[in-house]
């Protein structure tokens, strides 16, 4: 009877801990329900869900027909060299943000900057940077030097400033603090404590955001020649604005190579910079 009584108090126990399982569930499912609820109003409020993309999709296929086959191949010079710009302005403004964003971080960083009060305000300005796009920092900076790449390079790198400021203080705070002590412990002083003990933990995550950002903000300088930054952005929206269909599918087919292109630079630099191998 004993065996029998505790076997039964163990399933009594049991059915509890599910009910009472079920029951913290509602929550949960209520939450889903509304988070289900507003997308659905969104993607209708949007024309996601409706005759509006549905009408929309017959002119996007007559668009893509008229792209084929690509043209213009005459200009290919032309374009070229406003891709050789693009990648460039990609580039520059990656390296100028970097240079920036480091020091920046160390100042963001709680390891390296224990006055909550001063890493707070730098926090935020990191934050200020980052949140404005490309775009808006384009039209204010052609504004300001004219037309041309140099708007799009200090686009660039005043939104990478806050972003990899970001990434390269949380790479900090998550190092351990294990070698920056033995450092200490051994004599160092501030300076070699943070080039023996941190540097060498947190260089592959700088390294591999620094990457990462490149090849984005080579599709951000694209982006950017609209807005009269030029590059090959310039050309592209040039000849939409004319309908030159076919000569808009040679820039992008460029666009695309160019792409794939700093795609795998990128990839075989992060394999020889951070894991120390090539191929």
């Amino acid at each position: 009877m004993s065996g029998a009584a505790e076997i039964a108090a163990r399933q009594a126990r049991l059915a509890a801990l599910l009910a009472a399982g079920r029951r913290g569930r509602w929550p949960l499912r209520l939450a889903l329900a509304a988070l289900a609820l507003v997308l659905l109003y969104a993607a209708v409020h949007v024309g996601l869900i409706g005759s509006q993309f549905l009408d929309g999709l017959p002119r996007l296929a007559g668009a893509a027909a008229m792209m084929l086959p690509p043209a213009g191949f005459e200009h290919l010079p032309e374009f070229l060299w406003a891709l050789i710009e693009t990648i460039a302005m990609g580039l520059l403004g990656t390296l100028l943000g970097a240079l920036v964003a480091f020091p920046l971080a160390l100042l963001c960083a709680r390891t390296t900057l224990p006055l909550r009060l001063l890493q707070f305000g730098f926090r935020r300005v990191a934050d200020s940077l980052r949140s404005l796009d490309h775009l808006i920092w384009a039209i204010v900076f052609v504004r300001a030097v004219g037309l041309g790449p140099l708007a799009g390079v200090l686009a660039i790198a005043v939104v990478d400033v806050g972003n990899l400021a970001k990434l390269y203080s949380e790479a900090i705070d998550n190092a351990r603090r294990g070698p920056p002590e033995g450092v200490r412990a051994a004599g160092g002083d501030a300076a070699e404590v943070f080039r023996w003990g941190m540097l060498p933990q947190v260089l592959p995550n700088i390294l591999s955001a620094t990457l990462y950002m490149w090849e984005s903000n080579t599709r951000s300088a694209t982006i950017l020649g609209i807005v009269g930054a030029g590059g090959i952005g310039y050309q592209l929206a040039d000849r939409l604005r004319v309908y030159e269909w076919g000569q808009a599918s040679l820039i992008i087919l460029l666009i695309l190579a160019a792409v794939y292109a700093i795609d795998f630079i990128s990839a075989h630099l992060g394999r020889r910079l951070i894991e120390g191998r090539g191929g």
